[in-house]
């Protein structure tokens, strides 16, 4: 062989032998989350069907607390909707067990929530550091895309974080622009993740996990597509956006200090 062939040999499986670690890597992350992932909804036992699926979630602190979007729940104002707050948990690989769910916990600012379940714990998500996501990070996220087209089976896509930029997500009405959300839009815009993955609505709430370490980074927030949400399947655009994990933190302590108990992010790694 000659010699400019057998470089362009080395450096090829030189490069195999750093990217295979990941992908081996990513099987075993999926084996390990799934058993905390939740489909979050509504349950009226005399409806058809009996579970409205509304978003994706996922476990963390003591695995009883479910992280999810704002939006995704129902409206403030549709207080008998709220009142039959339930999310689906794993049972034999499936999605299959709906808990009831209640509020404890809100950043508005952010788009997120806190849930507590009844039953048995989850096994719990760890949580990345505050600063632990950077731009060309591989990542996977874990939800359930279309959920009421395709199932309640949890469905992982991976990518990278593709840009940090800065937005600031004003209140779905004029109505929720209350003292606490005009404040916070003077502070200024924060950093939200881009990613460079697929996601479709019901995808939103789900965990963006660190592809390597299976670490939540991020919660996959938006999904823009164009037209309706029905679109998505025909015209998928594949721009995401997540709310970096920091604000997941921010919230559990704010949470666990409302209720005098210590901080529930002490899952972190």
């Amino acid at each position: 062989m000659r010699p400019a062939a057998c470089c362009r040999a080395w450096l090829a499986a030189t490069l195999l032998a750093l990217v295979l670690p990941a992908q081996a890597g990513l099987p075993d992350v999926i084996t390990a989350v799934k058993p905390g992932i939740v489909a979050v909804g509504t349950f009226n036992p005399v409806d058809s069907p009996r579970f409205a699926f509304r978003g994706s979630g996922f476990a963390v602190g003591d695995g009883t607390l479910i992280v999810t979007n704002q939006h995704v729940l129902p409206p403030a104002s549709d207080v008998e909707a709220l009142n039959r707050l339930a999310v689906l948990v794993p049972r034999g690989g499936k999605v299959s067990e709906s808990r009831p769910a209640r509020l404890v916990g809100s950043d508005r600012a952010h788009d997120l929530v806190l849930l507590k379940i009844d039953g048995p714990p989850l096994p719990p998500l760890a949580l990345g550091g505050a600063e632990a996501a950077r731009e060309g990070m591989s990542i996977a996220l874990i939800g359930f895309p279309i959920a009421g087209a395709l199932g309640y089976s949890p469905v992982t896509h991976r990518g990278i974080i593709a840009a940090i930029t800065a937005i600031a997500l004003p209140a779905p009405t004029s109505r929720q622009l209350d003292p606490r959300a005009l404040q916070k839009l003077r502070e200024g815009a924060f950093d939200i993740f881009q990613l460079d993955a697929t996601a479709y609505p019901g995808n939103s709430g789900g965990p963006v996990l660190d592809a390597e370490t299976g670490e939540v980074v991020a919660v996959v927030n938006m999904v823009l597509v164009r037209g309706t949400r029905e679109n998505a399947i025909q015209f998928p655009s594949g721009i995401s956006y997540a709310i970096p994990v920091r604000h997941v933190h921010e919230m559990l302590a704010q949470a666990s200090a409302a209720a005098g108990q210590p901080t529930a992010s002490s899952q972190t790694r």
